[in-house]
């Protein structure tokens, strides 16, 4: 069996003075589709930077952190292993770079084609193929900071893909986006999910949460309040006490919605 994608042990993460996670312990097997949800500044991103080792646990007794089955890390090749969406990589990316340098950055763990990097043929075959199967190859040589939000995000998701990794880390996808690019996004985590990616959305909106996700980890203060299957931990209870508000909770079409 494959080693699984995260394995937490009594984690805690300070950003700061303050531990944005707290004795955390989780658990998500390679090509598992999870979300992560809770409200801002739960800890999410943390999260996400901490499997990325951005961001590194307190040492202590009890604590341990694997990725991937390994505790240890170079992290261009951890990197190389994961395709990562998130709003700190689209606020690097609105320079004068082009769709295609972009996605060919993702070979380089950067955003953008700097100098010393120097793309072989394989990698601008890979990249043209990716922005393909995006359907934004007419977006090869425009600048993201003349993109809309969507085909810029739409460029993160091929640059996430294009190394082939083994999964795909969203961290709130559809923020600056519209609603015909959200619904956009949604059917391109779809597509990505079935065709055999592990998939681990962080978010605070529920309708992200596409029906292909099996699994839902509540997060709040840092701390995991639930963690299960999809349609026992999102009940109208368990997210009134997520979000601090009374809420009423729908479904339609396998995609829940509060209101």
């Amino acid at each position: 069996m494959a080693p699984p994608l995260l394995s937490l042990r009594n984690v805690t993460v300070m950003r700061g003075d303050c531990a944005a996670l707290r004795k955390v312990n989780l658990e998500i097997a390679a090509g598992e589709h999870v979300c992560i949800l809770g409200p801002n500044g739960c800890g999410k991103s943390t999260l996400i930077k901490t499997i990325t080792r951005e961001c590194y646990p307190l040492a202590g007794d009890g604590c341990s952190i694997s990725i991937l089955g390994r505790e240890r890390w170079n992290i261009f090749e951890l990197w190389s292993l994961l395709g990562i969406v998130s709003p700190d990589l689209l606020a690097s990316c609105t320079t004068e770079a082009t769709g295609r340098d972009v996605v060919l950055s993702g070979f380089f763990s950067s955003t953008r084609i700097f100098p010393h990097h120097h793309p072989d043929p394989m990698h601008l075959e890979r990249a043209e193929t990716t922005l393909q199967r995006l359907g934004i190859a007419h977006l090869a040589g425009r600048p993201v900071a003349q993109m809309s939000s969507g085909e810029a995000k739409r460029t993160l998701i091929a640059r996430a893909l294009v190394h082939e990794p083994q999964t795909l880390l969203f961290d709130e996808p559809s923020n600056a986006l519209d609603i015909g690019a959200q619904l956009q996004l949604r059917e391109t985590m779809r597509e990505l999910a079935q065709s055999g990616l592990g998939i681990l959305l962080v978010t605070h909106h529920v309708s992200e949460i596409i029906p292909e996700i099996a699994r839902v980890v509540l997060l709040r203060q840092g701390r995991i309040l639930a963690d299960g299957p999809k349609a026992a931990i999102l009940s109208e209870e368990n997210l009134s006490k997520l979000f601090n508000a009374k809420v009423r909770l729908g479904q339609h079409d396998g995609y829940f919605h509060l209101y």
